[in-house]
């Protein structure tokens, strides 16, 4: 169960965090040089009202995915977010989970990619983040829960999603997945059971946007020396009309959206 200091802690290293450190605006009247509760709220995806309630101990059972997502919002080192597990009553993730943790200089070298849709998955293709044109274009996951973050159950169980590969059943949380994924779905079943072993490689997808039409872009998967953590990143080529939609798109944001058809 956190303690009071888990809302101390979550506003103290709030108040650190300068708005342009999260590629945020920095315009306007602000009473201090950190993140508003908004900002901190959107950055993890959860709500205003949680954030309150948890600085101020009224909620007191925050979820290791609202920790590791307030820790990445909040750019702690590894030791910080090891402490504000602990702060929480949860065990720090350990060398038996799998890797989600993002370190702070990757995160600023994603703050910069703005105008680019950037999302980052951990080795069972579970989002971890999505920056806002990632957003804009495949439709905004911050409301997503549990299994409806991972992008293979969403591909063969759920809306669909752009991941191509399934991932390796490292944990028992992996193995649940896949036992899930067999059950419900013959395609993934025979994917499964034929043993076929691939990796994940640069593709053209084409979105059908709802709201500027289909957009072909290249899709390319970056890791992480030293993790297990891969970025997705849509580009478009320059000068193209899917480039103009794309900058549409990143305009536009995610106001008034539905998830595409991947």
């Amino acid at each position: 169960m956190a303690t009071a200091e888990f809302g101390k802690a979550v506003r103290r290293w709030r108040d650190r965090v300068p708005p342009e450190a999260a590629g945020l605006p920095t315009g306007g009247q602000r009473r201090a040089a950190g993140l508003r509760r908004e900002e901190l709220a959107m950055l993890a995806g959860v709500s205003v009202d949680y954030v309150t309630r948890l600085e101020q101990g009224r909620a007191t059972n925050p979820s290791s995915q609202v920790v590791e997502a307030l820790a990445r919002a909040l750019r702690l080192s590894e030791e910080e977010r090891a402490h504000l597990f602990r702060l929480a009553g949860l065990a720090p993730p350990s060398p038996e989970t799998v890797p989600a943790y993002i370190t702070p200089s990757v995160q600023r070298l994603l703050d910069r990619l703005t105008g680019t849709p950037v999302a980052v998955y951990d080795a069972s293709w579970t989002l971890l983040m999505a920056n806002p044109p990632y957003a804009a274009l495949m439709g905004d996951p911050s409301g997503r829960r549990g299994n409806e973050r991972n992008g293979v159950w969403r591909h063969f169980l759920g809306p669909g999603s752009g991941a191509r590969r399934a991932p390796q059943a490292q944990r028992d949380h992996e193995a649940a997945l896949v036992a899930e994924l067999r059950g419900g779905s013959e395609r993934f079943a025979e994917l499964w059971d034929a043993g076929a072993a691939g990796r994940h490689k640069a593709s053209r997808k084409t979105i059908d946007h709802p709201r500027v039409g289909p957009v072909t872009l290249d899709c390319d998967v970056l890791t992480v020396a030293g993790s297990d953590l891969r970025i997705m990143v849509y580009t478009a080529e320059p000068g193209t009309e899917d480039a103009e939609r794309l900058a549409l798109l990143t305009v536009l944001g995610t106001q008034d959206l539905v998830s595409p058809t991947p």
